[in-house]
């Protein structure tokens, strides 16, 4: 079987890092890379560190608002599927490269494998809500992280075929977390010690676009008591800037670069608690036993809030402090599967191709 992998961002490439070594094993992958978050250094470093490999095609298509990007990005994918001819096109997640690839695939009734469907915040003024809600129902196989997700598409009534796989951000973790927390370079980097410190990621458009937002976020920050340290997305640099913030802010955070995985994975694990509007990192945090504090009112991973180990405090700076004087729960169950995710996201898509 022929299968066209489409990513565009760091989970993806991550993502890709867990499922495209068994899956070439069994059958024949390009790996496309639309460029949607492009950073050549942190693309080699996931090449490197992850063991991905490097994309075959990469169409440097970032830039421009959601409707543009997916637009050029549809144009461009429907004609590499003319002259590919995959057998099934596969996609990860919740961005505009997720639902350009899979309408670009269902548009030429190529079979559509969706991994990590399901998963709703029920806020459709997210655009990554929108991505997911609109892939799940043009897909051909579902393929979830955990029964809720499961819950969800079962009332949503999809008409594809859907499998509980667990998450493949477990594989990926089991195999190389032990590796990232031996690593005490990146806390040499940022001047802390573990355990005595709060990692902070930040980069969604309802927080760092809207100057106000971006303010109480900068605020919110700046009253934590603890050391702050904040590994710098280039959309938030640059809107920090525009604003007037950037010097403000580091005066009292430690800010970084970009990291790579095993970087931030080093920093995440030894650190006291995790403050995110990253999705993914509320489940890498959760993965990894640190507790989290969401900077949004509402989350795709409910069951991390539901055990206990997320809280939801949007941009409310007593909330963000009353919650990280929480304890830690006693319990942190198996939520999203045993480690074991991509070899059954590879054998749901030699089934797909035996429809």
């Amino acid at each position: 079987m022929k299968v066209v992998t489409v990513i565009g961002n760091r989970p993806q490439f991550v993502k890709a890092a867990a499922v495209s070594g068994p899956l070439r094993a069994e059958h024949d992958e390009v790996l496309v890379h639309t460029g949607q978050h492009y950073d050549d250094e942190l693309s080699t470093i996931f090449v490197t560190e992850l063991g991905v490999p490097r994309p075959e095609v990469q169409l440097g298509l970032g830039g421009g608002t959601n409707s543009d990007q997916t637009a050029r990005m549809l144009a461009a994918l429907d004609g590499l599927l003319a002259e590919q001819q995959p057998d099934a096109v596969l996609v990860y997640g919740d961005t505009n490269s997720t639902l350009a690839g899979g309408l670009a695939a269902a548009q030429r009734r190529i079979p559509v494998a969706h991994v990590e469907a399901g998963m709703r915040s029920f806020d459709r003024a997210m655009p990554e809500e929108l991505n997911r809600v609109l892939t799940d129902h043009l897909a051909d196989l579902l393929l979830v992280s955990s029964e809720g997700a499961a819950a969800n598409l079962a009332r949503e009534g999809v008409a594809g075929d859907v499998e509980v796989v667990g998450d493949v951000m477990v594989d990926v973790a089991v195999l190389l977390a032990p590796r990232a927390r031996a690593d005490d370079e990146p806390l040499h980097a940022a001047g802390v010690t573990a355990g005595e410190y709060l990692l902070v990621t930040a980069h969604r458009a309802g927080n760092v676009d809207d100057p106000a937002r971006l303010e109480a976020l900068v605020g919110l920050l700046l009253s934590l008591r603890e050391p702050v340290v904040l590994p710098l997305h280039p959309r938030t640099r640059a809107r920090l800037e525009a604003a007037g913030l950037l010097d403000r802010l580091a005066a009292g955070a430690v800010l970084l670069p970009p990291l790579g995985y095993l970087a931030f994975t080093s920093l995440l694990t030894r650190a006291r608690a995790v403050l995110t509007d990253s999705g993914g990192v509320q489940k890498e945090a959760y993965l990894a036993g640190v507790p989290c504090v969401t900077l949004r009112d509402s989350t795709e991973w409910v069951e991390t809030v539901d055990a206990g180990w997320n809280v939801l405090v949007d941009l409310d700076a007593s909330a963000a402090a009353a919650a990280l004087g929480r304890p830690a729960p006693a319990e942190r169950p198996e939520l999203y599967g045993d480690g074991h995710a991509a070899q059954r996201v590879v054998t749901a898509m030699t089934r797909l191709a035996e429809l």
